[in-house]
């Protein structure tokens, strides 16, 4: 395929839903004496901007049909998108059918991911599927040897540059046309996914994923590694839909350890404080102030929140600022913060502040996916809660009032602790968390140990764990792990049940005379 090196614009169809930029692309281009082929509101536009403006219908012959269903699905159209013209027979025939080349097309989809996200009816969403204009990304994007595709707004400064220079150039249109690729396999992602949701499929036989390039970062979790960050379009409040209001920008290890941490406090009603560190918390706490949340959760493991994210359920006010601003912290994140809380964190200026206006449903459903070698993982999001309906009480001695409550928050903290996890709380705080080990009884032993060590910090003789409750995400294989936890001086345990060894596990906590409970679910989180 003869392929120019530059390519003017003699014809170009111009028919976009989103207006911005229009009237100045059409100026240029006719500046450069090109012709311009438009349809219904583009054209009008043109029309009152006093531009000469060819309507679809007048170029083709052929009218507006079906409410404007089929307006550009006419040979005149496609056949001067798709001819080659490089090719005689192809030449020979677009002259015999009367078929004029078109150089240029500008096309951007009926809104259909808009109208959806505003709730509208099923009626409004399927007239919002865009058929004709997808034909044309398509068919220009293939031939885009001889055609330019334009399918965003922010594209038409680089072609105005370019055909200022001559035209465009090869490689600038095959950009071009796979960016138009791009966009109309996301295009279909999103009505798939409508699709399938509407009959309830929540895992489809063929999952499509589509995203949004939001910004290139600096690198991925290593410095040799790249990375970028994508939105996929939906509302759920956190890192993708907030607003940074000071503070550099933001690393991929920032954005994944942010998020984690403020799917973390939406658990609670409460104010609550979550401190995370490499996708774990390392202090969580609930309390009447968000003070008083901050003071308990970093009572935890204050070694380890240095330099960590910090989540809020709330409003930051300016006392709560003021006490995070005390240590190195990375960001916070936060449905909102007072004025005078953001004048105490503009004086740390590498202190990133993130405000989202809401905070995510922890009931919510929705998808989360994994990348595995040859494919992906694909799994709804562990939307799973338990309260003390749920629970069953396997020991002699049933948890108190106040141990009930500990165990339900603790259960709620493991949930976001990566297996195996082992949170010890007490007073609506965790005083313990072991994280990630290969094993369960590590897990206790490695929380008991950092309490212990948070306890000498504060010149306390006794472990923060004397008097604590336990949640497990998982059941205890082995009777070794409550031992350990008994021996840290815990007085109730909260875990899923269900293993070979219950029996042994209930008896050994019958001979501490702690009480135990079963919730019948497990919180993995790898």
């Amino acid at each position: 395929m003869s392929q120019p090196s530059l390519l003017p614009v003699r014809r170009a169809l111009l028919s976009v839903s989103d207006k911005a930029g229009l009237i100045g692309l059409a100026q240029a281009l006719v500046a450069q004496g090109a012709e311009i082929l438009s349809t219904g509101g583009s054209a009008r536009v043109l029309r009152e901007a006093r531009l000469l403006v060819t309507e679809v219908s007048d170029h083709t012959g052929f009218p507006e049909i079906l409410d404007g269903r089929v307006k550009t699905l006419v040979p005149q159209i496609h056949g001067g998108i798709l001819g080659r013209r490089d090719m005689p027979e192809h030449v020979a025939q677009m002259e015999t059918h009367g078929i004029a080349p078109i150089d240029l097309i500008a096309v951007n989809l009926y809104p259909f991911e808009a109208t959806v996200a505003s709730g509208a009816s099923d009626d409004d969403c399927i007239e919002n599927i865009d058929i004709g204009g997808p034909a044309l990304i398509r068919a220009a994007a293939k031939n885009h040897p001889h055609v330019v595709v334009l399918t965003d707004p922010d594209q038409y400064g680089r072609l105005l540059a370019a055909l200022s220079e001559g035209g465009t150039t090869l490689e600038t249109r095959r950009e071009l046309a796979g960016a138009a690729y791009a966009r109309t396999a996301s295009y279909d992602a999103a009505i798939s996914a409508w699709f399938a949701e509407k009959r309830g499929d929540v895992l489809p036989e063929r999952f499509t994923l589509a995203g949004q390039r939001r910004e290139v970062l600096r690198y991925g979790e290593n410095p040799h590694q790249k990375a970028a960050f994508y939105t996929d379009g939906s509302k759920r409040p956190g890192v993708a839909t907030a607003r940074q209001i000071q503070g550099k920008t933001l690393s991929y290890n920032n954005l994944n350890d942010t998020d984690a941490a403020f799917e973390a406090v939406a658990e609670f009603e409460l104010p609550a404080v979550v401190i995370v560190k490499h996708a774990n918390p390392c202090g969580v706490a609930t309390a009447a102030t968000f003070v008083s949340a901050w003071d308990n959760a970093l009572r935890c493991d204050p070694v380890s929140a240095f330099g960590g994210i910090v989540a809020l359920n709330g409003t930051l006010d300016a006392a709560t600022a003021a006490k995070i601003a005390t240590i190195f912290t990375e960001v916070i994140v936060a449905p909102d913060a007072t004025d005078a809380a953001k004048e105490i964190l503009a004086r740390k200026k590498n202190l990133r502040l993130l405000l989202t206006d809401a905070l995510p449903d922890p009931e919510e459903g929705g998808v989360i996916v994994r990348s595995v070698a040859g494919g992906f993982l694909a799994q709804t999001r562990d939307n799973g809660r338990i309260d003390t309906t749920h629970l069953k009480v396997v020991t002699r001695r049933a948890p108190t009032v106040e141990e009930m409550k500990d165990l339900l928050f603790a259960f709620r903290v493991a949930k976001h602790v990566k297996s195996n996890a082992i949170v010890y709380a007490k007073d609506g705080a965790t005083v313990g968390i072991g994280a990630g080990q290969m094993s369960r009884v590590d897990s206790a032993r490695i929380a008991a140990s950092k309490s212990a060590e948070a306890a000498a910090a504060l010149g306390h003789s006794d472990p923060l764990t004397k008097g604590s409750v336990v949640a497990s995400d998982a059941f205890f294989p082995f009777a070794d792990g409550l031992e350990t936890i008994v021996s840290a001086g815990a007085t109730a345990v909260i875990q899923p049940g269900g293993s070979i060894r219950d029996d042994e596990v209930i008896a050994a906590a019958d001979a501490a005379g702690i009480a135990m409970v079963f919730t019948g679910m497990r919180h993995f989180r790898h």
